[in-house]
């Protein structure tokens, strides 16, 4: 099984490539350039790795929420991708992402993913591991203030970019649930493809034309700079 992921919603730029349960990944960070670098850190992984596109079975993305630009960027790259060779497509949730990475490298069970959404809100959603090893989100993914989040009785780690600004908020309102917070994760395509590949599995994968961003926010025409 070969495939292709790509992780463009935050400052973290990445591509990932699946042949046969075998990741490899290019990672980098930047403020704007998703653009430029998506496409060489593509070719390098065909490259390296002696493959052609048309190897592929099948294609994932950071799907959002993230940055309206970040998110279209990984869309519109993995669309042109499927159209061209008539692949399927697994949209992956930013959020189930980060919760994924964070899964395959500590040993607790429960995360409780926000992200800097800007606007004073963050993207919020709460994950937990299951008999697999994948993220499974407990309840739903949504956008809102920290003060107002909702969760389960259950205790977890704090992850994910909305730590930095909103911890404050967050831990209070979490109280004796949170076992501890970490600030710097970011989705990364090296869980996308993880995930791609489960779902994939699991009969989630659509045509390109189906492979469409998620938001979350309705306010998705505000400059890149609110976002």
């Amino acid at each position: 099984m070969k495939l292709l992921a790509v992780e463009t919603t935050t400052e973290a730029c990445s591509a990932a490539l699946m042949i046969d349960g075998e990741i490899h990944e290019r990672y980098e960070m930047t403020t704007n350039g998703h653009s430029k670098l998506i496409l060489p850190m593509i070719d390098w992984l065909f490259a390296d790795a002696c493959l052609q596109p048309s190897n592929l079975d099948c294609l994932a993305f950071g799907c959002g929420p993230g940055s309206f630009t970040g998110v279209r960027i990984a869309t519109g790259i993995i669309q042109g991708i499927a159209f061209a060779l008539g692949l399927p497509v697994v949209p992956v949730s930013n959020l189930a992402a980060v919760a994924q990475d964070f899964f395959d490298h500590n040993n607790e069970n429960l995360a409780f993913v926000a992200m800097d959404a800007r606007m004073n809100e963050i993207y919020w959603g709460v994950y937990q591991r299951n008999a697999l090893g994948y993220a499974e989100l407990l309840g739903k993914e949504a956008v809102l203030p920290a003060y107002d989040i909702e969760f389960p009785e259950l205790s977890g780690v704090g992850i994910g970019s909305g730590w930095k600004p909103y911890h404050q908020e967050l831990t209070t309102r979490l109280s004796h649930h949170l076992i501890r917070h970490e600030a710097d994760n970011l989705p990364r395509a090296r869980a996308v493809v993880r995930l791609g590949l489960e779902g994939f599995k699991q009969g989630v994968a659509v045509a390109a034309e189906y492979a469409m961003p998620v938001y979350l926010r309705d306010k998705v025409a505000k400059k890149e700079s609110e976002q």
